[in-house]
């Protein structure tokens, strides 16, 4: 019997993405769940809002009580956290690339890497170079990626995949999506997330709140 899946939406701008890409697979796993790499762009979501960046930087307090957050979460998980300077990152390469490998092996294996690069090093992932090397480093043919991920196919594949999240209501990432439709923004919501998409009967009320 196929195991239930759970959509992972993420933005590589997101830093609560980090964490959960961090930790997605190891949950997953023992919750019996299989997850769907899904990357996306948060930029023409917010810009349909009013918004020109991240809500972190447009409401200062909320962003600094972010940042403190990611030191706490950050060391309780043993992962590095170090802020990208600028931030947000323009992630669009990134995603544009794993774009390419979402349903393949390396695909979440980059997509850790790139997280790693960018909020455990500081590392600028807008810069080509970044992508390059941390394809390199994963054994990989970078130049031959990089070139797939510049193709107008690719392109116009991660514009459809933001316009359907943007017609799916997601407004935010890390946002989880079960097999029944039923949505969880937030790297707190993961097991939660996990447990619902893990359930014989979905969509049924659980008893505490039935």
């Amino acid at each position: 019997m196929a195991r239930p899946s759970l959509e992972f939406w993420y933005e590589f701008a997101s830093t609560y993405s980090y964490l959960s890409a961090m930790r997605i697979e190891a949950l997953a796993e023992a919750a019996g769940v299989e997850i769907r790499w899904r990357p996306f762009l948060l930029g023409p979501i917010f810009a349909a809002q009013g918004w020109t960046t991240s809500p972190f930087n447009l409401y200062p307090a909320k962003g600094r009580y972010m940042w403190r957050d990611m030191q706490r979460e950050a060391a309780r998980l043993g992962l590095p956290c170090r802020q990208p300077d600028p931030f947000p990152q323009n992630g669009l390469l990134a995603a544009r690339v794993a774009l390419l490998g979402a349903d393949h092996p390396w695909g979440p294996t980059f997509t850790k890497a790139v997280y790693r690069a960018e909020f455990g090093e500081g590392r600028p992932i807008s810069d080509p170079a970044t992508i390059r090397t941390v394809l390199a480093d994963l054994g990989l043919d970078a130049e031959a990626i990089l070139l797939r991920a510049g193709e107008e196919a690719n392109k116009a594949a991660l514009k459809a995949r933001t316009e359907e999240a943007m017609a799916r209501g997601i407004f935010g990432a890390p946002t989880f999506i079960a097999p029944d439709g039923e949505m969880f923004w937030g790297n707190d919501r993961l097991e939660r997330a996990l447990e619902w998409a893990a359930r014989p009967e979905q969509g049924v009320p659980d008893a505490a709140t039935a």
